[in-house]
């Protein structure tokens, strides 16, 4: 990092919830949060890039998701029933 001390802020809103689990998980690595965005900043400016992938699902994988969401999912009491139904998918695809 650059010698000159740090003078900006940055504010950022997150589920209290996400904040608790992150500031556990990260004072278990001797880190803050803040020195966590600090880093990941770092990178961003030295990669040129997020220091993550970033997927946007497809549409199908959108349509499987709210279908999961709203509980619309196919259900099958058994493995046999399960893997009949993938079998026909197979045989129409």
């Amino acid at each position: 990092m650059s010698e000159v001390a740090a003078a900006e802020v940055v504010r950022a809103r997150i589920d209290s919830d996400v904040k608790r689990e992150a500031s556990a998980v990260l004072a278990g690595m001797g880190l803050s949060i803040s020195d966590a965005i600090r880093l990941m900043l770092v990178r961003v400016v030295s990669d040129k890039k997020l220091p993550f992938d970033i997927y946007v699902p497809n549409v199908t994988t959108q349509a499987a998701m709210r279908n999961a969401s709203e509980g619309q999912l196919e259900q099958f009491a058994t493995v046999a029933d399960l893997m009949g139904a993938l079998n026909r998918d197979d045989a129409e695809s």
